[in-house]
């Protein structure tokens, strides 16, 4: 059927073998490569989502903890020290 989307062909060697046979080891009741290979992509979008979530948090954890501790013109005064 004609698309505009993008196809992708995969062969089940080399590493995507090793990562499908990790997926077939996690989830031994899924016994079709392809199913493995969409839930191996559901888990790595979890992931990604985890992380950037933790990296969310952990920026407004620390969000303003310097505050104060330079003064206004600090960058200007280093900056002064620099050759053109």
């Amino acid at each position: 059927m004609p698309t505009t989307r993008p196809r992708y062909t995969l062969t089940d060697t080399g590493a995507l073998r090793e990562q499908l046979d990790q997926a077939q080891r996690r989830w031994p009741r899924v016994r079709d490569r392809k199913e493995l290979l969409l839930k191996l992509a559901a888990a790595g979008q979890r992931a990604i989502e985890r992380e950037a979530e933790e990296r969310r948090r952990t920026i407004a954890e620390t969000a303003g903890a310097f505050t104060g501790v330079y003064p206004p013109d600090a960058l200007a005064r280093l900056r002064e020290d620099w050759p053109e």
